[in-house]
């Protein structure tokens, strides 16, 4: 045997062994039985909570037998413990108890429960916010549902607000939200499946779909991505995010995300995958296309004329966000000739004596712009709108009368903030305010050829996306026909009679007959 095999060895024999009682109890394929002795089951929980200043551990008897309840006080409403539970157990009873099924039925018939057969999932019931009573000379256990503490109470989404439709958003209780969306689909077919997700923080993460309409195929690759994630602790719907992506480099997001119940019900309903997370107001809506992140539920609430109209804005407003200060840039700069005289004249009249060149002009306001929304978001609420608005007054009309900007570029880095705020989704708007600084260093470089090229370049990154193997620009390419009736402009509803079909979904008839509104006839002649 080598040298190098021998050290090998006794590394490994060194490790075989070595597992914490911290360990024990986060890996869920380790389980300790109960012993029959209750001090040695209070003694081996004690050591997971020894320095846990909320952990209660409150001997009590159950007739002539000892038992124990114990439970982290603040997971749980501790009023609710005393009459559901404390106050069953003064019942005093003669014969002896041997199975934790006559405790239930003895003590606490109607208090909601579970039975636990091993000191792991004791842990486990505990840590989430529930009591459970351990009784001497009985290898199992039994855990009460009891209400749990105080939560934010269900209000108006906070990013994604429409003038028509429901109010209600999401909040981070999970069992809310899994309750929000049963209420809108009222189907035994609606499925959530559950998984606990960080070595550490074990967080409960659910995915939810129809059974019948989703497409199996997207769905096992859900399930294969959540299964995969390896990770100390998951706080937040961005994490997971970030490890169910699709492995490119890209600004732009490839999951759908929202804190509307109605937006995740739509998506269902369609044959898409929601991934909900418990702590989390925001859900997860995959796979996620291009046409998602300019599509809003109010859409399908307003006429359909109105709701064509306000598409077509958003996407107006994208290309305004995205091209307008390059524009600038080039035109000012390299194609004179390209803007009518009166304009050129007045835009070189208005940029006499400044001293910089059009490119650092615009990258320095509109740094500045950042600045001032970024400010305006983390501040405190009270000052924080104020202090934008009159940041970028300020600002801007000083550094105007300064001479260091032009009034032209002032009108084009608000107009450019704005058009930005018009996508109903926050993170696809920052891929299109990253995306215009790089747009404005080409166009400063090489003019309107360095802006086609850029966007020619983008173009085929699009193209190439993948979220979940749906392409990313479908349907617009691979252009299919029959889907463009809720792309650019939306149709009336009662027209848009299939799923989509780049989903391949189960079921692909949503809308069976023709019920078009047409008048009746009349047979008076």
């Amino acid at each position: 045997m080598s040298l190098r095999q021998l050290l090998f060895r006794r590394k490994k024999n060194k490790q075989a062994n070595k597992t914490t009682e911290k360990e024990l109890f986060q890996d869920e394929s380790i389980e300790k039985n109960f012993y029959r002795d209750l001090e040695t089951n209070k003694s081996e929980i004690n050591k997971l909570f020894v320095q846990t200043f909320d952990f209660e551990m409150k001997d009590i008897k159950l007739g002539k037998q000892k038992a124990c309840i114990c439970y982290l006080e603040s997971m749980l409403d501790t009023n609710e413990l005393s009459n559901k539970v404390l106050n069953s157990i003064n019942k005093s009873i003669s014969h002896e108890i041997n199975d934790i099924e006559t405790v239930r039925d003895e003590f606490f018939p109607t208090v909601p429960y579970q039975y636990v057969e091993n000191l792991h999932q004791v842990t486990w019931n505990v840590l989430n916010g529930q009591a459970v009573l351990l009784v001497d000379g009985i290898t199992k256990a039994l855990t009460f549902k009891i209400g749990g503490t105080e939560q934010r109470a269900i209000t108006e989404p906070s990013t994604q607000t429409i003038l028509r439709g429901p109010k209600d958003g999401f909040i981070e209780d999970i069992s809310t939200n899994i309750s929000l969306i049963r209420k809108r689909i009222k189907n035994p077919r609606l499925k959530f499946e559950r998984y606990h997700l960080g070595t550490d923080t074990k967080t409960t993460v659910n995915i939810s779909y129809i059974e019948n309409i989703t497409n199996q195929d997207i769905l096992d690759e859900v399930r294969k991505r959540i299964k995969k994630i390896e990770v100390g602790g998951v706080l937040d719907s961005g994490n997971i995010e970030e490890f169910i992506t699709d492995k490119t480099l890209t600004p732009f997001p490839l999951v759908f995300n929202t804190e509307r119940p109605d937006t995740i019900a739509g998506h269902l309903l369609e044959g898409k995958v929601a991934i909900m997370i418990d702590g989390s107001p925001f859900a997860l809506s995959v796979p996620g296309v291009l046409v998602d992140f300019f599509e809003s539920s109010e859409d399908y609430y307003q006429p359909y004329f109105m709701a064509s109209f306000i598409r077509m804005v958003r996407y107006i407003s994208f290309m305004i966000a995205l091209v307008l200060p390059s524009l600038y840039v080039a035109l000012s700069t390299y194609h004179h000739e390209l803007m009518p005289t009166q304009l050129l004249i007045s835009i070189q009249a208005q940029r006499e004596g400044v001293p910089f060149p059009a490119v650092i002009e615009i990258l320095v306001m509109e740094l500045t712009f950042e600045i001032l929304r970024e400010a305006g978001i983390r501040m405190p609420r009270a000052v924080g709108q104020t202090v934008s608005i009159v940041g970028a007054l300020v600002i801007g009309q000083a550094a105007v009368e300064a001479g260091l900007v032009s009034n032209v570029l002032v009108i084009i880095v608000a107009l450019t903030a704005i058009a930005s705020f018009v996508s109903p989704i926050y993170n696809f708007s920052i891929s299109t305010r990253l995306l215009r600084f790089i747009l404005i260093l080409m166009a400063a470089g090489l003019g309107l050829y360095g802006i086609l090229l850029f966007l020619i370049l983008m173009v085929i990154h699009l193209v190439s996306l993948r979220s979940f193997g749906i392409p990313y620009l479908t349907p617009v390419a691979p252009f299919q026909l029959t889907e463009q009736k809720d792309v650019f402009v939306r149709f009336p509803i009662w027209s848009n009679k299939r799923r989509p079909t780049y989903l391949k979904t189960k079921s692909p008839i949503k809308i069976k007959g023709n019920p078009s509104p047409s008048p009746p006839t009349s047979d008076n002649g």
